[in-house]
Parts: C-alpha cells; sequence; structure tokens
C-alpha cells in the first residue's frame, strides 16, 4: 500500500472531518486518489460514506448543498469554493438502458460500493482517518500501467456501454495497456455502444484523440473506432499502392493523428482527413495509385459524420469539415498564395490548415515540402503582423466612397468591391485611397 502523504484541501478536508465527527465514514474515490498515485493534481474531488443522503444535508446545515442526484444518494457541498460531491455507499441494480442503474440500493460497506465501480485504478479509496482500501488490486495495475475491469469485463460493459470507450481514453491519456480480458471484452462488446448518447460518445472520442497514446489506442481498436465512426473502418488495410505513401490509409491516418497537435479540432480533422480516399480510388497504367478528389469527398463524409455519429458545437464541425475538404490544397510559400489564402480561411483556420499539412507529411514516405511548410507559416505570420488587407473591412475605400465618385448605387457597387479586395489580395493592387478610387472608375466603365 503507499505511503505518500495525499495533501487534502483544506474545503475536502473540512467536508470529511464533518461526517467522522458526525459518526459517519468519510473515504475519498474515484479519479482523485488515482490522480494523486499516479502524481497528477486531481482536478475534482468526491466523497464516499455511510451516511444518508438525509444524514448528510443535515450535517451540512449552514453549507450550500446542492441536491444532485437525491435518487442516487449524492449532493454537492460546497466547501471553501469547491464543489465536493458526496455520495451515499451504494449497489446498483440493473441496467436495462446499457448506461444508467435502474435503481439502486444503499449499503453501509465500502467494499460493496467500490465492487461497482469500472476500472481496478478507479477502485481505490482513501480515507484521512484509515489509510487506503484496494480490495482489486488497483495500486498494482497503476505501478503495471494497466487498465482492468473490477471482475467480469463483459458484465461491467453491459451494465454501462460507455466504459468501452472510457477504457480507450484512460489507456491513451495515461499510457497504459489495456489488460488482454478487457480487451477481449471491449471488441465483443463494442455493439453495445449503439445505445449510448452521440453526445457522451463525442466526449469520450474528443478525449481519446487527445491523449499521447491516441495513435496506439486507434491501432489497437480500430473495430471500435468503426463501430462509433462507421466510415473510418473503409481505411483500415486499404492500400494505397503510391511511392508517397509506405503503408495503408489506416496506419498513415493513425500516424497523422500521432504528429498533429493535441488540440480537438486538429485531432479530429487529423482523424478524418483520408476517410474519402477508399471511394476514390483509381490506379493508372504504371499500376500507381491516386486519390483524385478525395479531400472533397472526405468533407462530404465529415458533414455525414456530424449529422449521424457525433455532436458538436457548430464551430467545430465546420472547422473540421473545412479542414478535411481542403487539406490537400496547395500551400506553396509564395506571398500572394498565402494571403490569398488567408482572405478565403481567416487566420484561425489557416494555421490549423499548415499544422495538419505538415502532420500530413510526417505520415508520408517522403517529407521534402516539409521546409516549404515552415516558410509558408513565416509568410502567414508576417502578412498577420503588418495587418494586410483580407477583407472588405479593412479595404481602404467603402460603397460610399464609389457612390462618392459618381457610381450609382446598387449590385455594382459590390461586384467592384469584390474585383478590388481579389486583386488586394493578389497583390496586384495598392490599398490605398488612390489606387483604389482610379481602380473602381476602370472597372465601373468595364461593368457597365
Amino acid at each position: 500500500m503507499p505511503h505518500n502523504e495525499f495533501v487534502i484541501p483544506q474545503g475536502v478536508r473540512t467536508v470529511a472531518d464533518i461526517l467522522e465527527r458526525g459518526g459517519f465514514e468519510a473515504w475519498l474515490v474515484g479519479g482523485c486518489v488515482r490522480d494523486h498515485l499516479l502524481g497528477r493534481l486531481p482536478k475534482d474531488y468526491d466523497i464516499a460514506t455511510n451516511a444518508s443522503v438525509h444524514q448528510t444535508i443535515a450535517a451540512f446545515d449552514g453549507f450550500r448543498v446542492i441536491e444532485t442526484g437525491v435518487k442516487h444518494g449524492t449532493v454537492t457541498i460546497l466547501s471553501d469554493g469547491m464543489p465536493i460531491e458526496v455520495t451515499t455507499f451504494r449497489i446498483d441494480g440493473s441496467y436495462s438502458d446499457g448506461r444508467h442503474p435502474d435503481n439502486v440500493s444503499f449499503t453501509p460497506d465500502i467494499r460493496e460500493d467500490l465492487s461497482r465501480r469500472d476500472f481496478t485504478i478507479n477502485a481505490i479509496a482513501y480515507s484521512p482517518e484509515r489509510g487506503y482500501t484496494d480490495l482489486f488490486g488497483g495500486v498494482n495495475d497503476l505501478d503495471a500501467r494497466i487498465i482492468r475491469c473490477v471482475g467480469d469485463p463483459s458484465k461491467r460493459f453491459h451494465e454501462d456501454a460507455l466504459r468501452i470507450l472510457r477504457a480507450l481514453r484512460f489507456a491513451s491519456v495515461l499510457g497504459f495497456e489495456i489488460e488482454p480480458e478487457t480487451a477481449r471484452a471491449v471488441h465483443e462488446c463494442r455493439g453495445l455502444l449503439s445505445r449510448i448518447a452521440l453526445e457522451r460518445i463525442t466526449q469520450e472520442l474528443f478525449g481519446i484523440l487527445c491523449g499521447d497514446k491516441a495513435a496506439d489506442v486507434l491501432r489497437a481498436f480500430p473495430d471500435v473506432i468503426e463501430q462509433i465512426l462507421p466510415p473510418c473502418g473503409e481505411m483500415v488495410g486499404f492500400e494505397q499502392h503510391n511511392p508517397h505513401h509506405d503503408c495503408d490509409v489506416w496506419e498513415h491516418t493513425l500516424r497523422v493523428v500521432d504528429a498533429c497537435p493535441k488540440e480537438r479540432v486538429l485531432r479530429l480533422a487529423a482523424l478524418l482527413h483520408d476517410v474519402g480516399k477508399p471511394g476514390c480510388f483509381t490506379k493508372d497504367e504504371n499500376g500507381v495509385g491516386h486519390f483524385y478528389g478525395h479531400a472533397a469527398r472526405g468533407g462530404e463524409i465529415a458533414q455525414g459524420i456530424f449529422r449521424e455519429c457525433l455532436r458538436t458545437d457548430k464551430q467545430t464541425s465546420e472547422q473540421v469539415i473545412a479542414l478535411v475538404a481542403s487539406h490537400d490544397e496547395p500551400l506553396p510559400p509564395e506571398r500572394k498564395i498565402i494571403r490569398r489564402r488567408l482572405a478565403k480561411y481567416g487566420e484561425e483556420l489557416l494555421r490549423q490548415l499548415i499544422a495538419l499539412n505538415r502532420a500530413d507529411m510526417m505520415g508520408q514516405a517522403t517529407r521534402e515540402r516539409l521546409p516549404e511548410l515552415d516558410e509558408a507559416e513565416s509568410i502567414l505570420d508576417s502578412l498577420v503582423e503588418e495587418n494586410a488587407c483580407i477583407s472588405m473591412k479593412s479595404l481602404a475605400v467603402k460603397g460610399g466612397d464609389l457612390m462618392s465618385m459618381g457610381i450609382p448605387k446598387g449590385p455594382l457597387i459590390g461586384r467592384i468591391l469584390t474585383a478590388l479586395l481579389s486583386e488586394v489580395c493578389s497583390e496586384r493592387l495598392e490599398n490605398t485611397p488612390d489606387a483604389l478610387r482610379e481602380r473602381a472608375m476602370q472597372l465601373y466603365q468595364q461593368y457597365k
């Protein structure tokens, strides 16, 4: 059993002390214990107790108590500015929906409470009064860097199918291995994920993708990813027959994910960037594989994924779809082209596009264009620093200026302004009032 001191924040200690002085047990449980043993700063603290929910509420008279889930024995105590969940020891009933217990019964025994938890590393409890309780070898599994279900893995996953993705997330984030029996059950039970809300699947998928070992987990469980994102299954084992690639589409994808910054939008875009390839594959007379139009096709598939498989905010879906659909667009280190791309995409999306392109090259057999991308990013930095004109808002003339020159109000004004902006972005025209007015009159004579 570990001997390192568990330094508990004062707000948490206060809650534990009040319960103990009231004659009840107070155990820190779940992620806070796991994270402490891993040398990580816990993000939040949960307490399990043999006090009933009504006894807990009574014990914290004078505190703000939020009745988070009284039916399941849970309340949240605000102590020293911290929200602390306090839950009565419980035993879960059957899980007819594959996600939530139909009912719970309460128990005075911490051992029964710990036995219902998902993984051994989350079934360790700590009491400031009693020390650690580890009934299922969670400390040993932390030391061995193993994800193992408490009890029968298949039973755990049938109770709550989201645990399948939680296993993958813990493996990715912590860099742990999923032990063989638990891994077998992950593969066998993956179909249960169809019962899980898309919002929860999306949340866990982002967690998996942003872990240090995301590529390793995706490589080991492609069938699980196909279960939640069916189009991804077509990439697995799809050979590219192209000198730029020394692996199939799925393995290339995993390398790109690994090479991307650990940001939600970029990692998801990396996972989907070549999802259009299998449907666009052709071979030329020399047997070389090509994927003409795969980026645009991938953008369409990504749209379908956000419609049917995932639930995100609008900005995230729009950015990922745009990155997938545009990732094959050239980004040569030429100021005029980068300026046009900046006008087209905006700074944030263009930087993401450069990052995705860089990762894409890292996943290929040939990487000779990496220096060009670095140069393109330097050009982008310069354009941003000098506040280069890339939109109507920063154009040195407005519609009123053109009307004051005798150009009649109407659609022609917008057409001329659009042409002026295009020429400025292409650096064929200076963004100065005199140059723009002169060119506007030429365009007016041409268009009228």
